[in-house]
């Protein structure tokens, strides 16, 4: 089931050329190409029941021959499984047993059966006695879950791996749960404590079965450009040695980063635009697609009228490379939202700041949690006179 070191674990990768297939903005030319890789994955792991669901959805072909030919390979290797843990509890060690075990969940995992691979896992746990060997099992585990997208059990299997922490366990491992951890957050929109695993991680990286290098690079960037302020992002990412090597490998992602922090509006926008194709076809972010389009606008909105008490919105416009109208729209809609503080003069055409102050908005706090209590004790005083 665990890529090797360098390589994406197959069914995941399965997994995003099954979401690509899906896709309503991928061509259909390209997703000739997509069924063609799937039935060949499928094919190679004889998963069968996958390829009737995919069938049933009309995404795939449906030849009995293939699907009665998988299910008998499916039944002839259980066979073999079956007989070498009958084997091993006979005449070998627990070592031994825990082995023909491991290797009856794997070959689950790897005919695409959930329910029987999460019910051998269980049973191989049992046999189980090191913690290191324990934890590998929550790893396979979390590769199911993000193949099938469950994060019920994903957030479960975190908690365990937590807890199987608590009695031992080497670094590696530790780290490695980081980066699941992380990208459990970046597919539940925790954006903030996604990018604070991935900081944690960048230098100690050797999660290759969930993704390559480049794409833990792209998501680490993503997440901390809406999570960090200036300084933070200045000292963890933009002059980061990990990120600096790789980046470029990511089309746009290093101006989109360094154009942010220099504060080159125009050319922000010209990455981020080249960007929102690669956000939009990644299966772990095409959901909060809408939502990080918005918190990046937030962010490069606030950042420039930091600089300004007041300002034209013509100035703003040409600072970002598009029209008075259009920034005039986009404004109107962050400070409805509560997303930017400041106010738009149409008649002078201006924009004007009014950042929030912190100690004012703790006294006004104060002062109504202290009306909420006084008329708390007054209806109190009211059922104790009676």
């Amino acid at each position: 089931m665990e890529g090797e070191e360098g390589s994406q674990q197959p069914h995941l990768a399965l997994a995003h050329r099954l979401f690509l297939l899906k896709h309503p903005s991928v061509p259909d030319i390209e997703k000739v190409l997509l069924k063609d890789e799937v039935l060949a994955s499928i094919k190679s792991d004889d998963m069968a029941s996958l390829y009737e669901t995919l069938a049933a959805e009309s995404l795939l072909e449906m030849d009995r021959g293939l699907l009665d030919s998988m299910r008998a390979r499916i039944e002839e290797e259980l066979k073999k499984l079956d007989e070498k843990i009958t084997d091993a509890e006979e005449n070998l060690g627990e070592s031994e047993v825990r082995e023909a075990h491991l290797a009856k969940s794997l070959y689950f995992i790897r005919i695409g059966d959930k329910e029987k691979a999460l019910e051998q896992l269980k049973v191989t746990e049992s046999k189980t006695v090191a913690v290191g060997q324990k934890m590998d099992l929550v790893f396979y585990t979390l590769q199911l879950g993000f193949f099938y997208m469950d994060f019920d059990l994903i957030s479960k299997s975190i908690d365990k791996a937590k807890n199987l922490f608590e009695e031992g366990g080497d670094w590696e491992r530790k780290n490695r749960l980081k980066v699941y951890e992380g990208l459990y957050c970046l597919s539940t929109r925790n954006f903030k404590q996604a990018a604070s695993l991935f900081l944690d991680s960048i230098s100690t990286f050797t999660t290759y079965e969930l993704f390559p290098y480049d794409t833990f690079v792209f998501y680490t960037v993503l997440t901390s450009i809406i999570s960090l302020d200036r300084v933070s992002l200045k000292q963890k990412v933009v002059d980061a040695p990990e990120i600096l090597t790789v980046i470029g490998k990511v089309p746009h992602l290093s101006e989109f980063m360094n154009s942010l922090y220099d504060c080159q509006y125009k050319s922000f926008f010209a990455a981020f635009a080249g960007l929102t194709e690669q956000i939009r076809l990644d299966r772990y972010l095409h959901p909060h697609f809408r939502y990080y389009m918005r918190e990046v606008r937030t962010v490069v909105y606030s950042q420039f009228l930091e600089s300004y008490k007041s300002v034209t919105i013509e100035a703003m416009a040409k600072a970002f490379g598009v029209t008075v109208d259009f920034i005039d729209a986009e404004l109107s809609r962050f400070i409805a939202a509560g997303k930017l503080h400041c106010k738009i003069d149409k008649v002078a055409g201006v924009l004007e700041t009014n950042r929030p102050d912190a100690k004012n908005a703790l006294y006004q706090a104060t002062i109504k949690q202290g009306d909420f209590l006084l008329n708390r004790i007054q209806k109190l005083s009211r059922v104790i006179d009676l």
